[in-house]
């Protein structure tokens, strides 16, 4: 018998093929559907780029306009979601909240029970439209504030932030996070898409899917890099103290979130923007420091380790300039990366071979048994 090669956490293991995404780790490029990531994030908008994931194909003018006007139209929440929100205790996990909420929305999902191609775009349409209104209600729920209602002139990203914030958001700060989406929104078979392509290819539904991709997401090793490099800043505190003590952290082995990548070897393109992003965000809200504490702590950690920084690094303080809490990072990665899941689900549903690995064995050959009263 033929003995299978064992690549822990299926490192460098291809187990389907896929036309979504396509990563070169070595020149540090990603893209969607043959799209290079930064002619996307020059030219597109998050609803085109969620058009091109799930159709393969950027839209026309005409299929633009009607998903957005789809978007728009599909995001508020059911009343009975809105209930089981409010009545979740205030201190709840915000992705444990997100994960229950869209679970409650498949059960309201008009097109429960039908997984034809057609239905299943509809229900991609209505998740990602109304993820953002969970992410943004279950905010304002836990601090003693009403919702706000979504406004369906708005773009995604300007709605989110208007929906946080109960006010428009400024130009930059919108086109930041319609960036940010575009960023976030695939990563080939990372671990919360491989769950959510691995639950849909038993013939379980899309919002099953998308739930497994939220409960992977949660994992810090995955989603929550950024929340972890936001919480350094503000330790940090202050810009004359960022060097010394990312130099005191390297020197006692601490982990630095946000440098590195399992995937690419040279710097994650999506910083790039990020990168950018941040500093304009800081200079418009007259605060620097958390982009200046950022540009030392990544010039320390390259020229000591040579490690890169990757998309979760300056996505945080992006998100911090625009005013957005800590732990809801995660829940507004879930935001973006719905396209990129759902896009994988159809994917999966149409081509599909249920995803069953193996393990190596390495326990005992020749137990025998001993009865429950000689043991």
């Amino acid at each position: 018998m033929t003995t299978p090669t064992t690549n822990s956490g299926l490192e460098d293991v291809v187990v389907s093929t896929s036309e979504i995404c396509f990563i070169d780790g070595d020149r540090g490029r990603l893209l969607y559907r043959g799209y290079d990531i930064h002619d996307l994030v020059a030219h597109s908008s998050f609803e085109e780029t969620a058009a091109l994931l799930w159709n393969g194909a950027l839209p026309k003018r005409a299929e633009l306009e009607s998903l957005r006007k789809a978007l728009a139209t599909q995001r508020r929440l059911p009343p009975k979601v809105l209930t089981l929100l409010r009545g979740l205790p205030r201190k709840s996990d915000s992705m444990d909240v997100l994960r229950t909420a869209v679970s409650a929305l498949g059960i309201y999902d008009p097109d429960a029970g039908n997984d034809s191609r057609e239905a299943n775009l509809r229900k991609a349409v209505r998740i990602q439209a109304q993820v953002p209104t969970l992410v943004a209600a279950w905010s304002r729920i836990r601090k003693g504030k009403a919702p706000i209602p979504p406004n369906p002139r708005l773009s995604l990203a300007g709605n989110l932030l208007y929906m946080l914030f109960g006010r428009k958001p400024s130009r930059l700060a919108e086109k930041a996070m319609d960036t940010a989406l575009i960023l976030h929104a695939d990563h080939e078979l990372n671990a919360s898409t491989f769950s959510a392509r691995v639950t849909v290819a038993t013939l379980s539904d899309m919002y099953s899917g998308v739930v497994s991709g939220i409960g992977t997401l949660k994992g810090p090793l995955h989603g929550g890099a950024n929340v972890g490099v936001m919480r350094m800043l503000l330790e940090i505190g202050d810009v004359d103290r960022a060097e010394t003590w990312i130099k005191n952290a390297l020197a006692q082995k601490k982990r630095i979130m946000g440098f590195g990548h399992r995937v690419y070897h040279t710097e994650d393109p999506r910083a790039t923007h990020l990168r950018r992003l941040s500093e304009q965000l800081g200079r418009e809200a007259g605060e620097l420091k958390w982009f200046e504490m950022s540009r030392i702590v990544e010039r320390v950690v390259n020229a000591e380790k040579g490690l890169h920084a990757n998309v979760d690094f300056y996505s945080a303080s992006t998100y911090y300039s625009m005013g957005i809490d800590p732990d809801l990072y995660t829940p507004i990665f879930v935001v973006s990366r719905v396209s990129g899941w759902t896009a994988h689900i159809l994917e999966q549903q149409a081509h599909n071979r249920l995803i069953r690995p193996r393990a190596e064995y390495q326990g005992s050959r020749e137990a025998t048994y001993v009865p429950l009263d000689q043991r």
